[in-house]
């Protein structure tokens, strides 16, 4: 079986990539530069050889996503443009795609990656939060529409997870530490189980929604995140 996985790259992309290999899956990447997520063109024809060379696409994992931090009302219009072109409209080619060619065959399996972010206020991160839960939303109601054709939609919301993403937001050790012990002047609570995730813990997940376990889950919004959203 085929899964199509973006972000593949790097982060929880790659581990997802090697979690689905592992599960038997023939994993296609889609990643920077060969194929931008923002081109409704160039995934269109992506997709398009894929099916022709590899084989019908029997999964598709959204995980391609980028990070702009910064205070709302000081957000650049490129920063917020291009937030929302990889993390929102990104999901809505891909799956757009994929979809279109699933539906004839009536079987397959969609995830997207989107945030705990995309339904807990954080600070310096309003584009991010925004674009994260127009992709959640937006991968529930093309679950309800494709439920007729035995089609399912998740999504999978992970927390701070060691990732270059994560670590980039603070200098060395720092952002685990203040990841998992909070940051009151922020108004963000730490994380209950004492760590972060690691992109494996995201990928078990992933896989787990992919499977014939799951065969009775859809537009469902699994949280990852060791209890930093309090269950909310």
């Amino acid at each position: 079986m085929i899964a199509l996985v973006t972000g593949a790259a790097g982060g929880i992309g790659a581990a997802v990539s090697r979690r689905l290999t592992d599960d038997g899956f023939t994993v296609v990447g889609m990643d920077l530069p060969d194929v931008d997520v923002t081109s409704s063109e160039q995934v269109e024809a992506f997709v398009d050889r894929v099916e022709a060379v590899r084989g019908p696409v029997a999964a598709l994992v959204n995980a391609a996503g980028i990070l702009r931090t910064g205070r709302a009302v000081e957000l650049s219009d490129g920063d917020w443009a291009a937030t929302l072109a990889v993390n929102s409209s990104g999901v809505f080619h891909v799956s757009r795609a994929v979809a279109r060619r699933m539906i004839p065959r009536r079987a397959g399996a969609i995830v997207t990656v989107a945030s705990n972010a995309s339904r807990t206020a954080r600070q310096n991160m309003a584009a991010y939060a925004a674009s994260k839960a127009a992709a959640t939303a937006f991968t529930k109601c093309l679950g309800l529409e494709l439920a007729e054709h035995g089609i399912r939609c998740n999504v999978v919301a992970p927390g701070s997870t060691e990732t270059p993403m994560l670590t980039g937001l603070w200098d060395g050790s720092d952002a685990l530490r203040t990841s998992v012990e909070g940051a009151p002047g922020a108004y963000r609570v730490g994380i209950p189980l004492g760590r972060v995730a690691q992109p494996s813990d995201v990928a078990d997940a992933v896989a787990f929604l992919l499977s014939e376990r799951a065969a009775h889950i859809t537009m469902q919004d699994l949280t990852v995140d060791g209890g930093a959203s309090l269950g909310v």
